[in-house]
């Protein structure tokens, strides 16, 4: 992607960006600007001019971060900073999320973004709460939580790295773990062979091969190169060292040059030492002429720093036992001002110029990555407060730990639920407990885990798995949104123990919010219609077929199969609270309007949902729903009464319909409404001798 040249905003759009919308973005921003001008240090920043005036910076967030969103996929923004590093818009132009898509309108997104403006690169940023010393709360967007704190991430994470490239804003003091320690104490002989062994002393060999192949395709190629015969020759054999630590210093020094040398140190002040063989100097000649060292650097933290003439002190005598000779040796002292931490990995960067001409010259750089073992040094734990170790997770930990409320809640439910499937038998023995029971759960539903914590699953949740599992599964894709998260994975163990039935008669806020309904609309003596089996059974196959269409378009257009998945009215009544455009608004009451009359109609025909829960269910594991063999013959009272018709005439329950209400078992253990359990009754208060004995009615269990 990268860049905003007058070039590349006439060119086709990049992985589905419209390069119309950061021109736009811009135009808003600074309508004076005349040119943009790619950095040379990094393209993918472009300064803006007016005339020959710095007016501030743009960039595209997909190029410097690639977070993951709700849909799997990562969200692109137009940034512009302006020279001081203040934020002076904002704005998406390409993203995937379902809710965004079709369902929030657009202008609650920018309005989102425009609450960035002003804001200086370098703040702290958070979706929600209340602002402080410490950070800026901006408001958030009901329905889209996840969705707005990934942008957030975005924006500020991409704003932060920018800023510190520029060089408007620090970066990196607020990040570094607390100082290390030297130990002084515990100091062990050790020979030349054990500190290079045990990483005390580590080394860089380069040979004239190698150093010639790192010039390959710059001007410089072919310059000074090494006959083939010479390509496996040294050009510099270089090793460095930590010389604080005594075990170290000591033993390369001797105690008394170790002791001199830290008697120089100043508070803050840390010596290293550097020695080589080859043909090549790492000291090379600007010591001499300028007093700074120009072949060799070190960098932590992303910061580098060279030495000066007064950095370097001369090492001739060195006393461990086994030690090789060296052309060169040579103490650097790193200066206090560089806030060294000898804990902390760095880098000794050792540069290899060659000339191109009289005064042009190309240079590579080749690394000595340092690390002191952790033997040499203590480092006291950070003292961080609960937010500031919150900042520092992931974006799903954040999001997790933001939600432990909703996320107990839920785990209480479901711990509920399965309580009342285990000891269903003893439930449905009482009938009056038992409709209490469900209707307060179907309470929950809608109203915690639906219009509360937006825990209506739906079928873009399977394609978007499906998805993944084609392009690329990152279980961060997953774990952003925590509800969702549990309750597929909840969902998984039911369908495999007790098949589709358990969720949509119990889990599902959309079902719910149709039962309850219906429950009222027969209260109020609202008739009643039950659709012919024979239609019925032909009405269930058009769901299956709505599930097919949409996984059939998201193998090609993911985008086009959510727009799709607009079937579902799940959107619009729970997750949106009904505020949307009319058309879906009317689409979602149509359809509870019918449910008024004809129990559950969308779940039973529509739902591509239901359709795919319902696949899996043939292989699980449980059958406790109890039947007789009277069941369908003679006897046909429980699939009169199943509201959803997942009983078929000869007494099957059709475990891919049901749902799991449990109305049917309450008529199975009710010796007052059960035909075989009522004569069995009777028969017990006349006697044995009643015909056909009753009281010996085998109950048989059907698959």
């Amino acid at each position: 992607m990268g860049g905003f040249s007058a070039t590349a905003l006439q060119a086709a759009p990049v992985s589905g960006y419209e390069p119309v919308a950061g021109r736009q973005v811009i135009e808003k921003t600074f309508p004076e600007v005349t040119r943009y001008q790619p950095l040379e240090e990094n393209r993918a920043i472009q300064a803006l001019y007016a005339g020959e005036k710095l007016k501030g910076y743009v960039y595209q967030s997909l190029d410097f971060v690639q977070t993951p969103a709700y849909s799997g996929k990562p969200v692109n923004a137009v940034v512009v900073l302006d020279p001081e590093g203040k934020i002076r818009a904002a704005r998406v132009i390409e993203h995937h999320e379902p809710i965004l898509l079709v369902g929030i309108p657009e202008r609650k997104l920018h309005e989102f973004t425009d609450q960035y403006v002003g804001l200086k690169a370098d703040q702290k940023v958070t979706v929600g709460g209340t602002s402080n010393e410490r950070k800026v709360a901006v408001d958030g967007v009901s329905g889209a939580t996840v969705t707005v704190m990934v942008i957030n991430e975005v924006l500020m994470r991409t704003a932060h790295r920018v800023g510190v490239e520029l060089g408007v804003i620090e970066g990196g003091a607020s990040s570094r773990p607390p100082m290390a320690q030297i130990r002084s104490d515990g100091f062990q002989p050790r020979t030349w062979e054990e500190l290079t062994g045990n990483g005390a002393v580590r080394r860089l060999r380069l040979t004239r091969g190698q150093v010639d192949d790192a010039f390959l395709g710059t001007p410089a190629e072919g310059i000074d190169e090494a006959s083939q015969a010479e390509r496996e020759d040294t050009l510099i054999d270089l090793y460095a060292t930590y010389l604080d630590v005594p075990t170290i210093g000591r033993n390369l020094l001797g105690e008394n040059q170790y002791r001199r040398l830290k008697a120089e140190l100043k508070p803050g002040e840390h010596a290293i030492a550097v020695m080589a063989n080859g043909d090549y100097s790492f000291k090379g000649s600007g010591y001499v002429r300028g007093g700074i060292f120009d072949r060799i650097q070190i960098r932590q933290f992303g910061d580098t720093f060279n030495f000066r003439d007064l950095d370097y002190y001369r090492l001739s005598d060195v006393y461990a036992e086994g030690m090789p000779d060296f052309n060169e040796m040579a103490i650097f002292i790193i200066r206090q001002q560089y806030n060294f931490d000898p804990g902390t990995p760095w880098t000794l960067e050792l540069t290899v110029k060659r000339q191109t001409g009289p005064l042009d010259s190309e240079f590579q750089v080749f690394p000595l990555e340092y690390q002191l073992p952790d033997t040499y040094y203590t480092r006291p734990e950070p003292v961080v407060t609960e937010e500031e170790w919150l900042e520092s997770q992931p974006m799903w930990v954040q999001v997790w730990y933001q939600k432990q409320f909703q996320i107990t809640v839920l785990g209480v439910g479901i711990a509920v639920l399965l309580f009342i499937l285990f000891f269903q038998d003893w439930l449905v023995r009482k009938p009056r407990m038992m409709r209490w029971i469900r209707h307060g759960f179907l309470v929950y539903t809608l109203v915690f885990i639906g219009w509360y914590a937006l825990g209506q699953l739906s079928i873009v949740n399977v394609l978007t798995f499906v998805n993944s599992l084609i392009s690329g599964f990152s279980w961060e894709t997953f774990l952003i949104d925590p509800i969702i998260f549990v309750l597929w994975a909840v969902v998984a163990g039911i369908v495999l123990l007790w098949g589709r039935a358990v969720y949509c008669g119990w889990l599902c806020p959309f079902g719910a919010l149709q039962e309850l309904l219906n429950e009222i609309a027969r209260k109020l003596k609202i008739p009643q219609y039950t659709v012919p089996f024979a239609w019925h059974e032909r009405l269930w196959a058009i769901k299956y077929i709505i599930l097919l269409v949409l996984f059939g378009v998201s193998l090609e257009a993911m985008g086009t199969a959510e727009q799709m998945a607009e079937v579902e009215p799940f959107k619009t009544a729970i997750t949106l609270h009904f505020a949307r455009s009319w058309p879906f608004v009317l689409y979602a009451v149509a359809l509870l309007v019918v449910n008024l009359f004809t129990r559950k109609v969308y779940c039973r025909y529509l739902c591509p949902l239901g359709a795919a829960l319902a696949l899996p269910t043939k292989l699980r594991v449980f059958d406790w729903l109890k039947r007789r063999k009277e069941c369908g013959n003679p006897c046909r009272l429980c699939d009169k009464e199943c509201e959803v018709q997942a009983i078929h005439p000869d007494g099957r329950i059709n475990y891919m319909e049901c749902h799991y209400c449990l109305d049917c078992q309450m008529t199975y253990f009710d010796d007052h409404k059960c035909p075989p359990l009522i004569v069995k009754r009777r028969g017990k208060r006349r006697g044995h001798n009643a015909p056909g004995h009753p009281e010996q009615i085998p109950v048989a269990q059907v698959e």
